[in-house]
């Protein structure tokens, strides 16, 4: 059975193949402060059922006092030389997308298919979180195909992984952060707290009132937060539940969904989403990079909005019908 223990381990010791490689790598410009980032990271998947509370807790200081404190550094390890790369992407041409899709297409199938699949009557997939242990074999199988077909250097998978970790920082793990911090709010009472301010200010008396206030809601403390991870726990708390679901009846598949929707139209508007709108832009040199709302954000805001529009009227129209 592949349970999420086993997607914990792959990638934890991902993790800390990056900061081994990095504690290495003379060139690089902190690499101590940049292996000891990877390392704590590594150390939580590894081991964080084992460190308790308190554990996790100061590890989570940790990574935050290395990052805060700049110990971050961006390496440059040696793979393959640009001219390789290009005669191989000259050579295969628009083949080398095959890999990359191989992983939704693979994730695809493990929810819809091999989440159902028993071997000796022993499922396949363990109870828990079967999308992630899918999206986790997925990239297994994308990374060994792509070593069989290309034959890079066998180190270069690490190598280029931890290039690109490097370029993207202490964002990289800004969805978990958030996504954690989404729970804490909720056990803080933080979607209670909300949901009284919801009732004493607005009249929530109507369906469409109420499904306005979750999706705004939604939206407005996703561009706070950052991520949708974060808002959902406390929005659906403080309005989705309470109000769409239980006082009016609302399907809560359909209303959990779109609610998330809903929260992702938040990030598409704000620089907190650092990984999503600020890291990428600075990665391609686009302008405006340095900018509060850079030209990322300023391209997909009308998008935002009319997402934001679109998932409200649907979630008025189907959420009580089905």
């Amino acid at each position: 059975m592949i349970t999420l223990d086993w997607v914990y381990v792959f990638a934890g010791l991902t993790f800390a193949a990056f900061s081994v490689l990095t504690a290495f790598d003379r060139d690089h410009p902190r690499r101590f402060g940049t292996a000891a980032f990877w390392g704590l990271l590594a150390l939580s998947f590894l081991f964080g059922p084992w460190l308790g509370d308190l554990g996790n807790g100061m590890l989570v200081l940790a990574l935050a006092a290395l990052a805060g404190l700049r110990l971050l550094g961006q390496g440059r390890p040696a793979t393959t030389t640009p001219a390789e790369r290009a005669a191989s992407a000259e050579r295969r041409g628009a083949w080398l997308f095959v890999p990359a899709l191989v992983i939704p297409v693979v994730a695809i199938l493990g929810v819809l298919v091999l989440e159902k699949v028993s071997l000796s009557g022993v499922p396949l997939f363990g109870p828990e979180q079967p999308t992630i242990i899918a999206l986790g074999l997925a990239v297994a199988l994308a990374l060994i195909g792509a070593m069989i077909w290309l034959r890079p250097p066998l180190l270069a998978p690490l190598q280029e992984g931890r290039r690109l970790m490097d370029s993207v920082g202490w964002a990289g793990i800004l969805p978990q952060a958030l996504a954690a911090l989404g729970a804490v709010f909720v056990i803080a009472g933080v979607g209670d707290r909300i949901g009284d301010l919801f009732s004493s200010y607005l009249p929530l008396d109507t369906r469409l009132l109420a499904v306005v206030a979750y999706c705004g809601g939604m939206a407005l403390f996703t561009f706070i937060m950052g991520n949708a991870f974060a808002a959902f726990p406390v929005m659906t708390a403080a309005v989705g539940l309470p109000l769409v679901v239980i006082q009016f009846g609302g399907n809560p598949a359909i209303v959990c969904a779109i609610g998330m929707l809903s929260g992702f139209c938040g990030t598409l508007t704000t620089p907190m989403a650092a990984n999503f709108n600020v890291v990428p832009a600075a990665l391609l040199d686009l302008p405006d990079r340095d900018a509060p709302f850079n030209g990322v954000i300023r391209v997909q805001a009308p998008t935002a909005a009319a997402l934001l529009a679109i998932n409200t009227m649907l979630m008025y129209v189907l959420a009580f019908r089905f």
